[in-house]
Parts: structure tokens; C-alpha cells; sequence
């Protein structure tokens, strides 16, 4: 289905998002049965979970969305540890196969995705130098902004994406990198394209930005020289429309849940559109058959096996 003559197909997009989201959370919480041939049990669990869920679903969002309309993008992300989001884009693809063989466009690579994940002599649970096309880790927060900017430097030729944490823009560093903006008017430079992942909290608390007004946040952005917009991440259109219309200045705010399409609550404790959602959600999924339960069903929603047949016949 294409939009308005922007030449996107908004279910390729959506359905891109629904598969990486599985990957992320199959990622942080298999180490067995990934396709869910069979129901989960406590052995399909790793021993030791470790990842962060919340921030995931806005980079799957921000990257099939910008990957679609350019698809020669650079991309960087500033809250690194939503690692297991760009991973699974970076499996959908193929770009990690061609540094790491095994991660194959099938079963096997599913499996060595999920299982290597935040593992002993896998792949770390934080975005690293050993991943393909980062540049910056964001294991400390702060610095994409600046580094997006360095990268255009000289290379009229290069669109950078840069997604920042609404936490991350909380520091001094990345509050300090919006006045590159000013720096880089020549057409020598590359186009710097900033997106605020606007979920709302960080690690254990609401964000500032996350509790400021939308007339604040506008009037923060135009104040540092940029032509800022606000969008829904969840409607796919409105970000295409979004993309279609960027100026050299343009300062995307994509809004998105916390922890979007995870599970809702737990033992009466909100996780979707709250901190809680931060890290791994359901921590007791091994040992705990409820939990176990809850992860199954979230996995379910995504309807994986459909989306994955449709990306095994195109491979």
C-alpha cells in the first residue's frame, strides 16, 4: 500500500518493525525454540537474562521507517543499549552476516542470533565496536549528536540518522552537540537529520523531556536554529510524511511508549509506557510459570512465523 505518492509500501514497513521487535525480545529472553514450534518451557529460557527491551520497539520504529525512504543511510544510535533492536536490523538486512557468516537468512542464523546474544564470547548486550557501521558505542550516553555532525564533515554526499534518548538528551555533551547544527551550513558537510526518541523515562525515572509540554519542547529545538516536528512513531504514514517534507534544519521528536507492544503489566505494576519496561521485563521467566506464560503470549503477538516465511522466500 503506497501513501500519497511517497513510493513507500507502509505494510513493508510495518511488517519489518513486527519482526524485528520478535527478534529483539527472542534475543534477550532464547536460547531454544525460537520459532515457538512447540510451547515455551523453562529450558528455552537463558539462564541469565540480560538486555534492555524498553527503548527497542522506537529504534525498530525509526529504522525500517528511515530505511525504506533511504535506504543508503548512515545510521547512529545514541542509547546503545537498545542493542538488540539494531542487531536485528542489521540481521534483516544481511548486514551482520557479511562480518559474521552464521548469521545466515534461516533457522541457523536465527538460532546463532539469539543464542550468541549477550553471552560469553558472543555478542554484548550494549552496541560495541565489533558491530557493523557503529561509530559510536553509546555505553555512555551523550555523544551521538557530536558524532553524527563529525561524520558529515567534508562528505556533502552522506545522510546520517541519528537517534538520541530522551534520557541521553538530559546530558550536558548532547545538549552542548545541538549548536553544531550552526557549524555545518556548508554544502561541503552531509545532512545531519537528529530524531528525540521521546519515550518518556530512562532507567528508573521519568524523563525532563518526556515531562515538558510540546509547545517546550518546540520552542527548545527552534531556540538551537532547528525547523523541529513532532510526530506519532506508532503511525507509520505520519513518519513518511515526515521524511518526505525534511529541510536542511529539520529536528524530528518521535514519540513512542516505553516498551511498546511488550506486555502491559505485571503483578499490577505497569511496564508498557513505564520505566519498568527499561530492561527485561519479565525477569522470572525461567522459574516463574506465569511469567513464562506472559512472554509466550507477547511473543505470539507478533505472528513471527508468518512474517518469517514471507522473509525465507525473498532470501
Amino acid at each position: 500500500m503506497h501513501i500519497h505518492g511517497l513510493g513507500v509500501n507502509v505494510r513493508d514497513i510495518e511488517k519489518r518493525i513486527r519482526f524485528c521487535n520478535y527478534l529483539s525480545v527472542a534475543q534477550i529472553f532464547l536460547q531454544d525454540n525460537i520459532l515457538l514450534n512447540r510451547p515455551l518451557s523453562s529450558s528455552d529460557i537463558k539462564p541469565r537474562l540480560l538486555g534492555h527491551w524498553g527503548s527497542c520497539p522506537g529504534i525498530n520504529i525509526a529504522y525500517a521507517n528511515l530505511k525504506a525512504r533511504f535506504p543508503q543511510m548512515q545510521f547512529i544510535l545514541g542509547p546503545g543499549h537498545g542493542f538488540p533492536a539494531l542487531q536485528a536490523n542489521l540481521f534483516y538486512d544481511g548486514d551482520l552476516a557479511e562480518y559474521y557468516p552464521e548469521a545466515t537468512s534461516n533457522l541457523h542464523g536465527l538460532e546463532y542470533l539469539c543464542k550468541e546474544f549477550s553471552w560469553p564470547y558472543g555478542f554484548p548486550s550494549h552496541a560495541s565496536p565489533a558491530t557493523p557501521g557503529v561509530i559510536s558505542e553509546g555505553g555512555e550516553l551523550g555523544y551521538s549528536l557530536a558524532t553524527a555532525y563529525g561524520a558529515a564533515l567534508g562528505r556533502p554526499e552522506k545522510f546520517i540518522a541519528v537517534l538520541i534518548g530522551d534520557g541521553e538528551l538530559e546530558t550536558a555533551t548532547a545538549v552542548g552537540s545541538l549548536n553544531l547544527n550552526k557549524l555545518l551550513t556548508s554544502k561541503n558537510n552531509g545532512h545531519v537529520l537528529p530524531i528525540l526518541h521521546l519515550n518518556g523515562y530512562k532507567i528508573s525515572a521519568p524523563t525532563l523531556y518526556g515531562r515538558s509540554s510540546e509547545r517546550e519542547l518546540l520552542n527548545l529545538f527552534r531556540g538551537f536554529g532547528y525547523d523541529p516536528v513532532i510526530i506519532d512513531g506508532t503511525n507509520t504514514e505520519e513518519f513518511q510524511m515526515a521524511l518526505s517534507e525534511l529541510k536542511t534544519n529539520t529536528f524530528i521528536i518521535m514519540k513512542t511508549p516505553k516498551g511498546f507492544t511488550g506486555p502491559k503489566e505485571l503483578d499490577g505494576k505497569k511496564l508498557e509506557g513505564n520505566c519498568a519496561s527499561h530492561q527485561v521485563p519479565l525477569p522470572k521467566a525461567k522459574s516463574d510459570p506465569k511469567q513464562l506464560k506472559m512472554l509466550q503470549e507477547w511473543l505470539e503477538s507478533y505472528n513471527f512465523k508468518e512474517l518469517y516465511d514471507e522473509f525465507t522466500d525473498e532470501r
